[in-house]
């Protein structure tokens, strides 16, 4: 098998961090292992290996002619069999189909959110889903709409995996007092939430105590932004709530830290949690999409309703006098991760479905 990874950007997502995590792990098993990003580049080119055969489109519209043809020259150049599209590069994917019926087309949903949407929000994903060889899914329950809404019926639910990078370059310096930093990574937009942690971080009034709140993730300027800083500025917490923007250092950074917060309204299955497991933090979640199941049920992390900022902050509060608590529940998440969803075990399962089609 030779496949390709087919992604539209590389900035740092969900999506596009398992792209490039396929992409390395495939190599290291000895395939051919391809990765295109179809639109834009990113942070996260650097993350991948440099034998991964790595080509950037440059597609300029949604029927890009010539950005098409280099695609179809790229698959036919290195005698691609499969195409492992993530998100929304399966309208892509789908064009080379047309043109190379032989490759296989491999479509990976990682969006949580589409489980509460109508198949008429997913018309052209519909009419793509004809010419797919096979659909993964990062939950069960988007497994069940794939298999309820599309075409393709060979739907099976794979788990996310992360590898923690012992070569990454450490240039993040989190600011704030040792022991007491809590850390949030996730682009600051929806549904990542970020407004209810800092309003429930300011009525836990721990900040008096020295603990410190840290926002790592893309920050696009725009109103969801504008509220934060807003209000970080009207409640006088420049001095405890840090944003850093976007980026690729996370293990670095998660080394800083000693609670970790993930409170999107909803979620797939967040590779953002496996990498604080891999840190050993103590994680608080909200208990949407995947998450319950990766923090086991709560034994290995602590949950709570995304909108519901007085439990949040009674959470935060209870973390952070309880230094024991903190040190169980990251082993524990460690633990989990290590036993469920391991590089080994997912690649092994993805390389299975592979070969099925």
């Amino acid at each position: 098998m030779r496949i390709l990874q087919l992604i539209d950007n590389l900035q740092p997502g969900g999506a596009e961090k398992m792209a490039v995590n396929y992409a390395n792990a495939l190599l290291s098993e000895g395939f051919f292992s391809g990765l295109i990003v179809t639109r834009s580049e990113g942070k996260l080119a650097s993350l991948l290996h440099p034998d991964v055969n790595y080509f950037f489109l440059n597609r300029k519209s949604v029927f890009d002619l010539k950005a098409l043809f280099r695609f179809r020259k790229y698959v036919r150049k290195n005698a691609i069999t499969h195409i492992h599209a993530h998100g929304t590069s399966f309208f892509f994917a789908t064009l080379i189909k047309l043109l190379s019926p032989a490759v296989k087309i491999i479509w990976h949903d990682h969006n949580g959110d589409r489980t509460q949407q109508k198949i008429s929000k997913n018309r052209t994903l519909k009419v793509c889903s004809f010419f797919f060889n096979g659909i993964l899914t990062v939950n069960h329950a988007l497994e069940n709409w794939s298999r309820e809404n599309l075409e393709c019926k060979n739907v099976r639910y794979i788990p996310n995996f992360t590898v923690k990078n012992e070569t990454e370059k450490k240039e993040t310096i989190l600011k704030g007092n040792e022991g007491k930093r809590i850390v949030c990574m996730a682009n600051l937009r929806y549904p990542k939430n970020h407004i209810t942690l800092l309003k429930a971080f300011h009525e836990t009034g721990i900040a008096g105590q020295g603990w410190t709140v840290h926002l790592v993730g893309g920050d696009y300027n725009d109103d969801y932004s504008g509220v934060l800083k807003k209000f970080i500025r009207d409640n006088k917490l420049e001095d405890s709530v840090f944003i850093y923007g976007s980026k690729t250092d996370v293990f670095n950074i998660l080394s800083q830290a000693s609670i970790a917060v993930l409170c999107s309204t909803y979620e797939g299955f967040p590779v953002t949690l496996l990498e604080y497991g891999l840190s050993e933090l103590a994680v608080l979640s909200s208990n949407v999409g995947y998450c319950p199941e990766i923090l086991d049920n709560g034994k290995a992390g602590l949950l709570f309703s995304p909108l519901n900022q007085k439990e949040l902050a009674d959470k935060i509060v209870f973390l952070t006098q309880n230094n024991e608590l903190r040190t169980t529940l990251g082993d524990a998440l460690k633990k989990n991760i290590d036993e469920n969803f391991s590089e080994s075990y997912v690649l092994s399962e993805s390389l299975k479905f592979y070969q099925e089609i």
